[in-house]
């Protein structure tokens, strides 16, 4: 994609647009536990880890996309329970923990984690996602790592169709059981890909 620059970390004024981004992508998924949107963007703006990210801008520096990473360091997107409690009060803070730990899983020391990867609307369809995809692989190679990893919904078959063709293969499902209820989706499938 011409006109695009791709970077490791994330430049602090651009904070409040990754969180954009990112609830642009993962809100259909989360909404029910994370929203109402307003506190969502409040709450990701506040949490986002800008060392554990590469972004694509393109030329006037407006952000594309970003493709977040889960490291031994921490999570582009996760926070801690004190950021949770500051933005939904402390009962809040507790159910959407609790149910938000049961979806997630701890740093896969095999495997470099992509903790999501999110294209502005507008830049779609371009190759963007390719682009950020080489991206993390390089990243993963530099760090030491001989695979990517990541898990993507079972109701996503766009997104498992390109990570095939970018390489990945599915290597498990997992149900989330009852939980289908509360996200809209009854499963992901982690997939890989070596480097």
């Amino acid at each position: 994609m011409t006109g695009v620059t791709v970077q490791l970390g994330l430049p602090e004024h651009l904070r409040p647009e990754a969180a954009r981004l990112y609830w642009q992508a993962f809100g259909s998924k989360l909404g029910v536990v994370m929203g109402p949107d307003e506190r969502a963007l409040r709450f990701l703006t506040r949490v986002i880890r800008a060392d554990q990210v590469i972004i694509a801008c393109d030329d006037g520096g407006r952000l594309l996309g970003i493709a977040g990473f889960k490291t031994p360091r921490g999570s582009f997107a996760a926070g801690q329970a004190q950021d949770m409690t500051a933005i939904y009060g402390p009962f809040g803070a507790y159910w959407r923990r609790t149910l938000l730990g049961w979806l997630s899983d701890g740093v896969d020391n095999d495997h470099f984690l992509l903790d999501g990867l999110c294209v502005d609307a507008s830049a779609r369809s371009q190759g963007l996602g390719t682009t950020l995809m080489r991206a993390i692989c390089a990243e993963a190679r530099l760090r030491g790592y001989a695979s990517v990893r990541l898990d993507v919904i079972d109701s996503n078959p766009r997104a498992v169709a390109l990570y095939k063709r970018l390489g990945f293969s599915v290597t498990a499902r997992q149900s989330i059981g009852p939980l289908r209820w509360v996200f809209g989706f009854a499963g992901a499938f982690t997939m890989v890909r070596p480097v």
